[in-house]
């Protein structure tokens, strides 16, 4: 397996481009990081994402929704 360094596409700037790429409204995205664990980062004052960790958490909490169902 090689790693290969992120792609600067992978990085998200600012909520609303964090929001907008996964389909939520601004206010959902910066919920999801206050209450939820949404992983983020800060660039200066900018907060930041990547586009494959926000995936794989959203993979993370899925799996673990289905292992709760009866």
């Amino acid at each position: 397996m090689t790693d290969r360094p992120p792609s600067p596409d992978d990085v998200l700037y600012g909520m609303p481009a964090i929001a907008a790429a996964f389909g939520w409204r601004q206010r959902q995205a910066e919920h999801l990081k206050e209450s939820h664990g949404l992983p983020t980062f800060k660039v200066g004052k900018t907060v930041c994402a990547r586009r494959g960790a926000v995936a794989a958490w959203l993979a993370d909490r899925e799996a673990a929704g289905r292992e709760q169902k009866p």
